[in-house]
């Protein structure tokens, strides 16, 4: 866990005419307060400081034998401690610090953290859930939750085991049962499916440079099928063991697999019965290997014509179907059109997506690929709409990579996104705080968040916002610190099952002056990334505008009290980029363009490296134009890298 501010900003109030904002000094000072200031006008001034006045040199000197320490310079008095209210270069700001950030593709790799302990289960407590740690109170073999405050009888030997007679402000724990629920898994029998749009738009061709100079037309599917050739290829060379299969859509889908079998066809009524649909796919023969197939899918590509409509909803649907037999799977989708017949069909009147007009097949399918432990990465081509504000959320909800590609990037594209880079599956993140805090922009409204990830990759990182309720805020402040837990229960490869739990406790402050030098901008720039692009594919444009300028503002003043960083004018790019698409969003009716939802897409897996505050990011962003851009020239401005 990295947090933001080296401090839990307690009184901290967000919007409204009562908002104090965050002040921030030049110079560091203790920030931990006993009492809470109180509210009112500036108290009056200090009286008149005095100086030490040297000994008048008329008088007669001591006797010689006398004691006299050795001589000093005079110094002045130490300075005044700080007062109320507002001092000179202090600024109110309206940005929340209280941040946490989770490099889970790092807190997943157990095989990373050398040292640590490793248990078979936790002491979990009876109300809250949260787990005993090298940080609890135990007193007569009584814990007292330090999160909820409930009694939890705990016997001496679990105490033992539990806690040992470590101490610190920080504890990681590793939990691994004595037996696996599940088989032994070979780490090369997941599968990559390929799902390939063969409708009539993809005969449309793009001018290109041959290998002579001069030029040539390639057609959308002519770059497919050399882009798959060349992924098959360096498949066999480097994973000879995996397995790959072939799905097509046009106004039907042909599930080929590994090319060695009878097509499987499902086309009219077949294609809006969902279930049948993922009977077909999850029945189909399992493929073989790509070393024993590699020949057959090569002719199967090379044989693909365009025609047809596009039925892309159940070609993915089966795809993903074939998929969720072998948990760390991927469907890497490829299309150039808007869904216009069978599940999934889009609607010809465009609408920002928002939890209310997404369309339910694409949610429902992402969250069934979630629950298998596939991975959907979703390409489009540039200059088409293929709605993906709504494609989109399939790779989003599922860790996958959004992406438009030309026919001279996609087959690098497709070779990224075929990786086999999966370091677990399963993934659910348990975030506890002490009672009286809460999570904004989450559904629940407690001490306790539960985030369903499923996948995870090696670069993902995810934040999150905390907040104190008023009513606990005179009690936080009388504390020296707060108490966080992370619980993160995943598979591994190997389908092993593991928990991994840490605690920390972190010092309290009022709002009343933050050191400038306490925050860590790589976890506020990432979390400014990720939370304003879901505000506005979730429509809130309102919302996310506000939290971009409050977090633009707080860049600006931590630039005035310390020299400005590499990595502080690369997230102001990322802000710059977000509030350029927010500004062009006017209305929730309004929809994002396939270019803006792919630049919001991948805002909201923006990670940083390392992160930490002296860490640097491996993007460097060139400068967004301010006023109205056309989104095809979104393109010109690099992103984080993702994955």
């Amino acid at each position: 866990m990295e947090f933001a501010c080296s401090h839990v900003v307690c009184n901290w109030r967000s919007g409204g005419p009562a908002s104090t904002g965050v002040s921030l000094i030049e110079n560091e000072y203790d920030n931990v307060v006993a009492d809470k200031q109180p509210e009112g006008p500036d108290p009056p001034p200090l009286p008149p400081r005095r100086f030490k006045k040297s000994q008048p040199t008329s008088l007669p000197l001591p006797p010689l034998h006398s004691f006299q320490p050795p001589f000093s310079p005079l110094s002045l008095p130490p300075p005044v401690p700080p007062r109320g209210g507002r001092q000179k270069g202090e600024s109110r700001l309206e940005a929340n610090v209280n941040v946490i950030s989770l490099s889970v593709g790092k807190l997943v790799s157990i095989r990373q953290g050398t040292g640590m302990e490793t248990f078979q289960s936790p002491v979990i407590c009876g109300k809250c859930s949260a787990a005993l740690s090298c940080l609890s109170s135990i007193q007569r073999n009584v814990w007292v939750c330090e999160f909820c405050g409930c009694e939890n009888r705990v016997d001496d030997s679990l105490k033992g085991v539990c806690i040992g007679q470590r101490a610190g402000v920080r504890s990681d724990d590793v939990y691994l049962p004595s037996q696996s629920d599940d088989d032994y898994q070979n780490l090369e029998d997941t599968l990559v499916v390929f799902c390939v749009d063969i409708s009539g738009s993809m005969s449309v061709t793009t001018e290109v440079t041959s290998s002579s100079g001069s030029p040539a037309y390639i057609s959308r599917l002519q770059g497919i099928q050399d882009a798959l050739r060349r992924a098959l290829s360096s498949m066999l060379q480097q994973s000879p063991h995996r397995r790959v299969a072939l799905v097509t859509f046009g106004d039907e889908v042909v599930i080929y697999g590994d090319g060695t079998s009878t097509p499987l066809t499902l086309r009219d009524w077949a294609l809006v019965d969902y279930d049948h649909i993922w009977k077909q796919g999850a029945s189909y023969r399992i493929p073989h290997c790509i070393a024993e197939t590699f020949q057959q899918l090569l002719k199967r590509v090379k044989d693909l014509r365009e025609h047809g409509a596009t039925c892309l909803g159940p070609a993915v649907l089966a795809s993903v179907a074939m998929a969720s037999r072998y948990p760390g799977s991927k469907v890497i989708l490829c299309t150039d059109g808007r869904a216009n017949i069978g599940l999934g069909e889009m609607e010809q009147t465009p609408s920002l997506s928002s939890s209310t007009h997404e369309p339910y097949f694409y949610r429902q399918l992402a969250l069934q690929a979630v629950g298998s432990g596939v991975i959907i990465s979703v390409m489009s081509f540039e200059g088409t709409d293929c709605r993906l504000a709504d494609v989109g959320r399939l790779a989003d909800t599922t860790g996958g990579r959004v992406n438009i590609v030309s026919i001279g990037t996609v087959a690098t594209e497709i070779q990224l996104a075929s990786m086999d880079n999966v370091l677990a599956t399963g993934v659910t993140a348990t975030l506890l705080a002490s009672k009286g805090t809460y999570f904004p922009y989450e559904d629940e409204n407690n001490h306790k968040l539960v985030r369903e990830i499923g996948n995870v990759t090696k670069e993902l990182e995810i934040t999150f916002q905390f907040d104190v309720k008023p009513e606990f805020m005179e009690v936080f402040l009388q504390k020296d610190t707060l108490p966080f837990q992370l619980q993160l229960s995943f598979k591994t490869r190997d389908q092993q099952s593991v928990t991994r739990i840490l605690t920390e406790r972190r010092p309290v402050t009022s709002c009343s002056r933050i050191w400038a030098g306490s925050f860590n901008m790589a976890v506020l720039g990432v979390h400014c990334a990720q939370l304003c692009a879901s505000l506005t594919m979730e429509g809130r444009v309102q919302e996310a505008q506000r939290e971009l300028k409050a977090q633009q503002d707080l860049l600006q003043q931590i630039s005035k009290h310390r020299p400005t960083q590499k990595i502080e004018s690369i997230y102001g790019n990322w802000m710059d980029t977000m509030t350029t698409i927010c500004d062009d969003i006017t209305t929730e009716s309004q929809t994002l363009s396939d270019d803006a939802a792919n630049v919001v897409y991948q805002m909201k897996r923006a990670s940083s490296v390392g992160n930490s505050s002296s860490s640097t990011t491996e993007i460097q962003k060139r400068p967004v134009r301010k006023k109205k851009v056309l989104w095809k020239d979104c393109e010109e401005v690099s992103h984080p890298e993702l994955y």
